[in-house]
């Protein structure tokens, strides 16, 4: 079984997620809640067998995505591991979030 492994990058993303959805809602509980959901999400996705995910050629050779409630897993497979890149807000521009990013 494959093991999830969140990158810096997922990290950062899940601070900034609980920060969002604190702010939007007013409770820390909600903003935890939410975001240890979408950490489950992923050790789900991780123990599933198979390869997962869209394809995202257009943005990294080895990068997969999956939605999961209003947001974008971005995923990829190293051997046993299921690596965690980014969780980013479905309504961002992801396009330019990659070209930015594999720029800097």
């Amino acid at each position: 079984m494959r093991r999830a492994v969140f990158l810096a990058s997922a990290r950062a993303d899940l601070v900034q997620i609980l920060e969002d959805i604190t702010r939007a809602s007013g409770s820390l509980a909600t903003g935890q809640i939410f975001v240890r959901q979408l950490r489950a999400q992923c050790h789900r996705l991780a123990a599933l067998p198979g390869t997962l995910g869209r394809a995202r050629p257009d943005l990294l050779p080895d990068i997969r995505s999956t939605p999961y409630r209003g947001y974008i897993i971005f995923f990829r497979y190293l051997g046993d591991t299921f690596e965690v890149v980014n969780i980013l807000h479905s309504r961002r521009d992801i396009d330019d979030f990659f070209a930015t990013d594999a720029t800097s």
